[in-house]
């Protein structure tokens, strides 16, 4: 039998990966004549943050899957208080304190790794109770529901206050996901969506019978936020219009990887599937969701053929908090998604979210690499 090395890397996840950093570092090179000068060389500084990343990425697959899931809920805490900290030591930018600053690293967040926390504690939690109620009643579902919301409650709350709505949803999203796949009773998914469609509609109705009211009762930065909402819905909105128009005027081939014919904010973070596309055109997207779907496909395969039940959790976790980011932030360019300051991952720019995505890489390649042992097979 042929002996697989431990640290074999799966290439239909690695090459994706490399093709990602490429693609991101270039299109930050192009966009760099709208983008602010104040924010330095965007290009080395995504280099070096990728470098840090599959560094960081090596060093989860030499400590092991099984010692994270060990120590999950000691990393459960870390991340609450790193959350609560920036309460006290944060630094707050565009009226939201969600970094602490650090000299000579720039800005961390702590909501970016707490989702991949979040992805494993509830990996652990659900394979742990399946293992021991094969069969669950009711009564037991709903104890251990209760369980897991408190668990994704505590973070929900802490980022919701900084404010950050975007993380939020992807925690609650994630979660959704994973006890999806997990196959509790589907009543449950449908009492969760009945009580979070009459607390939108009890907010809705405030709004728009008082004002003041609302913001008396939520507060002046949950008011901006629905306001920011609705003027998705209408189609309105500066970063909006911009970013159409630069999509739309690209034609097949776009104006050129150097060529910004059109400013819009963020091009570098939220809107950098917009910067992408003014270069690249239509020809240019089509190629870029065909990799960003391949990858995606390839996690989903992974997830079907592992045989952990942990594994199989988190896999879920982690490709539907990427596919919902990919729909969430290309959506939102075009128009058919709010606006909520969710990046494309893999290509905005940001230290936090990359080197939280090659967090979750590093378990994903751990898991790829135990697939390759049992089945005996090179990756792909």
């Amino acid at each position: 039998m042929k002996k697989i090395s431990k640290y074999k890397i799966d290439k239909s996840i690695i090459l994706p990966l490399i093709l990602f950093a490429i693609i991101s570092i270039f299109t930050l090179y192009g966009t760099g004549s709208i983008i602010d000068n104040d924010l330095g060389n965007l290009p080395l500084k995504q280099t070096i943050w990728y470098i840090c990343g599959f560094a960081l990425a090596y060093l989860v697959m030499t400590v092991g899957n099984t010692f994270i899931y060990r120590i999950v809920w000691f990393l459960y805490g870390l991340g609450i208080i790193s959350l609560i900290g920036l309460f006290f030591f944060g630094t707050s930018i565009n009226d939201a304190t969600c970094w602490y600053q650090i000299k000579g690293v720039g800005t961390i967040q702590p909501s970016e790794f707490m989702k991949i926390i979040l992805i494993i504690t509830n990996a652990t939690l659900i394979a742990k109770f399946n293992e021991n109620f094969p069969n669950p009643t009711v009564r037991e579902e709903f104890f251990f529901l209760i369980k897991v919301m408190l668990v994704v409650l505590i973070p929900s709350i802490l980022t919701f206050l900084q404010p950050d709505t975007g993380i939020v949803l992807i925690y609650l999203l994630i979660t959704l996901v994973m006890l999806f796949v997990s196959g509790i009773r589907y009543r449950w998914f449908a009492i969760v969506f009945g009580l979070f469609a009459i607390l939108i509609a009890f907010i809705l109705i405030i709004y728009f019978i008082s004002q003041d009211l609302f913001v008396n009762i939520f507060g002046t930065s949950f008011f901006l936020r629905i306001d920011r909402l609705l003027d998705w819905s209408n189609q309105s909105g500066y970063q909006l219009e911009n970013s159409l128009s630069a999509i739309g005027s690209a034609g097949l081939f776009g104006h050129g990887p150097m060529t910004n014919p059109i400013y819009f904010p963020e091009a570098q973070t939220d809107f950098i599937f917009a910067a992408f596309a003014s270069h690249f055109g239509f020809i240019g997207c089509i190629l870029l969701l065909s990799l960003i779907a391949f990858f995606d496909i390839r996690l989903i395969t992974l997830a079907l053929k592992t045989n952990s039940l942990t594994n199989k959790y988190i896999l879920a976790g982690v490709v539907g908090m990427l596919i919902y980011q990919q729909v969430q932030n290309i959506g939102m360019t075009f128009g058919l998604m709010p606006i909520t300051g969710i990046t494309l991952p893999f290509i905005s720019y940001g230290g936090s979210s990359l080197l939280s995505y090659m967090l979750a890489m590093g378990i994903v390649f751990n898991i790829s690499n135990e697939n390759i042992r049992y089945t005996n097979k090179s990756g792909i």
